[in-house]
């Protein structure tokens, strides 16, 4: 073989420099491979999976079509990054009636690792960029304040999982559009596990690309509750025995990717704040805000777990809201907040305004108490939001005390946080930290002093209110049983465990819980001024005689419509085969995607077609 260097457009970013032709597949040119079916496929496959398993499936086809080569000798991928790959993307191909690719055949094209093959993953494994090593005798808090690049990130999320990992782990909710892995690292004492009357909190960053602070911050944030937790810190130690953590550093990595290249100091409104596929991801989940409007002045009608309509899925949905909404409806999470930049303020649902042409305008949640705790808890302990001075960044807010209701700021429409509140348990608020969007790095370690008593701040807020469990009169834990508070227009659920927590400011109140097939039970609260922990509140249900609205019990039964694309979503494409598909019947019409082939003529792919 001959090395020459990649000339494939559709390969140009594998994690190696020179090809050999022929290639596997015997094509012996440039002009051959991108005029083949098979080049075409890998070059179409993101739009034909919809982002799924991708861009692994165009690396791991170019490793085939465009062989590594070094010294003038070929070197063939590996069989078994092949064969999770195909165990984790063929139910994305099963989902489009559409075969696996023949020259994706891991036992014909790859190679055993002792035969001396190459991951053509690495890339987006982090694997990459080598990190210098550090000298052994820093001490355990020791935080590197820079910028992180992806694999930097992920790296370093890792190395402090496996510092703490009796408290600590990672996982991955889901892949951006481009493929890279959407990590969290979790803090609990049992992690990777929901424990009973534990609540659930998260923080988000990054979710504009060029927004990068919040991405800094939680990566900081991770290292420092592992260090801290390790030197017997009570306040920390106290937070993770007593709380779930989940720090998800960075929602948009692919935005970030673009940002970056425009370097630390770039503070342009437009680029990298977007997905890959040009989506904003605070605009792009449903709009359940207008429902909720439409519903506010119907008698008993209820402001919380609104279904996502079905027209929602006319238009695109990216691959990371998708990833989120998966998350939500996995974990009972309590409390949230999603970190950006621009600004230097707390803001609060809801962020769609009632205004009937959309202006700005006071437009609160039936929480709206509860919101402002929240929000006052962030602003409070940090010392610029808290600072009376209005010459400075964020000076507009100082007279409402750093906070202000979203809608009355400026209104939008498909927001992360109203979405939170109205599909799900959980309260969000979203922080802008700073005015600067992509600082330079010598800013980055007093940006962390300034919001580090904050962030635990709001993280403790999640002990705030009541708990409990809802029972039958055997123990068993009822699960979807309802905990309302009587003037508030506005439900919590309870978890699997039949576990609950609702988020509620100091005062009295009558708190009842009632299920499909039970009697309502009824209790008076009061919540001390000084309580920082949440109020244990149990309920015991027994069975109703009979149950009187059949509407109000369909709808607690089924929280989420049953064809809800998102209950058949996978975001790893990774964990379940869909139903089998009848086989192909002789004479019957091809595939939609068929016509992305149309214009081979002779060369057309049957060999994509299910016999």
């Amino acid at each position: 073989a001959k090395c020459v260097d990649i000339a494939l457009s559709s390969c140009t970013d594998v994690a190696y420099t020179q090809m050999a032709y022929p290639n596997f597949l015997d094509q012996k040119s440039r002009e051959v491979i991108e005029y083949s079916s098979e080049y075409l496929l890998i070059s179409v496959l993101h739009n034909l999976l919809q982002g799924e398993c991708n861009p692994d499936l165009r690396l791991l086809g170019c490793s085939v079509l465009a062989p590594q080569c070094e010294k003038d000798k070929v070197i063939k991928p590996c069989r078994h990054v092949c064969e999770n790959l195909k165990k984790n993307c063929l139910p994305a191909f099963d989902a489009i009636d559409m075969a696996w690719p023949y020259f994706l055949d891991c036992d014909r094209f790859f190679a055993g690792e002792e035969e001396g093959c190459f991951d053509p993953l690495a890339k987006l494994r982090g694997e990459v960029d080598v990190e210098e090593d550090l000298p052994s005798d820093l001490p355990a808090t020791f935080i590197q304040f820079k910028h992180h690049s992806y694999s930097q990130m992920v790296s370093t999320l890792k190395k402090t999982a496996s510092k703490c990992s009796h408290i600590a782990t990672t996982y991955s909710i889901g892949r951006s559009f481009e493929g890279k892995d959407l990590f969290v690292i979790e803090f609990s004492t049992k992690p990777g596990h929901h424990e009973l009357l534990k609540p659930e909190f998260k923080y988000i960053g990054n979710m504009h690309g060029n927004e990068v602070v919040g991405k800094e911050l939680l990566i900081y944030l991770a290292q420092y509750l592992c260090s801290e937790y390790l030197l017997g810190n009570p306040r920390i130690q106290t937070l993770i025995n007593n709380t779930r953590i989940h720090l998800l550093p960075s929602l948009n990595p692919d935005g970030y990717e673009l940002a970056a290249e425009e370097g630390a100091g770039y503070n342009g409104w437009v680029i990298g704040r977007q997905t890959a596929q040009n989506l904003d991801l605070n605009r792009n989940f449903p709009d359940l805000t207008s429902e909720a409007y439409r519903r506010a002045g119907i008698h008993g009608a209820r402001l919380d777990h609104i279904p996502i309509p079905q027209s929602y899925w006319w238009g695109k949905v990216a691959p990371e809201t998708k990833a989120v909404m998966k998350w939500l409806r996995s974990i009972p999470f309590v409390l949230s907040a999603s970190l950006h930049g621009g600004e230097l303020v707390v803001t609060y649902p809801y962020d769609y305004s009632r205004h009937p042409m959309e202006e700005k305008i006071f437009s609160p949640t039936p929480d709206e108490k509860v919101f402002k705790m929240l929000a006052k808890a962030y602003a409070d302990a940090h010392p610029v939001i808290s600072d009376k001075s209005e010459l400075r960044c964020g000076g507009n807010f100082v007279k409402r005390g750093g906070i202000i209701n979203g809608a009355e700021w400026y209104s939008f429409t498909g927001g992360m946080a109203d979405f939170n509140y109205l599909h799900t348990n959980c309260f969000e608020v979203t922080v802008e930290v700073g005015c600067e969007k992509f600082p330079l790095e010598e800013e980055l370690f007093t940006i962390w002093h300034e919001n580090k008593g904050a962030l635990l701040n709001y993280m403790e807020m999640v002990h705030r209110g009541i708990k409990g469990i809802v029972s039958d009169k055997f123990g068993n834990p009822i699960k979807n049983a309802r905990i309302s508070v009587r003037g508030i227009q506005h439900d919590v659920t309870t978890a699997a465990d039949g576990d609950y927590w609702r988020l509620l400011p100091p005062g009295t109140y009558i708190i009842s819980a009632q299920a499909p097939g039970y009697s309502r039970v009824m209790k008076r609260v009061t919540i001390p001024a000084k309580m920082k922990q949440a109020g244990r509140v149990d309920f015991v249900l027994r069975p109703a005689e009979a149950w009187p609205n059949k509407l109000l019990r369909r709808s607690m039964e089924n929280m989420y419509d049953p064809y809800d694309p998102l209950e058949l979503y996978d975001p790893h494409a990774q964990h379940g085969q869909p139903e089998a598909r009848g086989g192909s019947p002789a004479g019957r019409e091809k595939p939609w995607w068929w016509s992305y082939f149309s214009s081979l003529d002779l060369h057309k792919p049957l060999w994509l077609l299910k016999q």
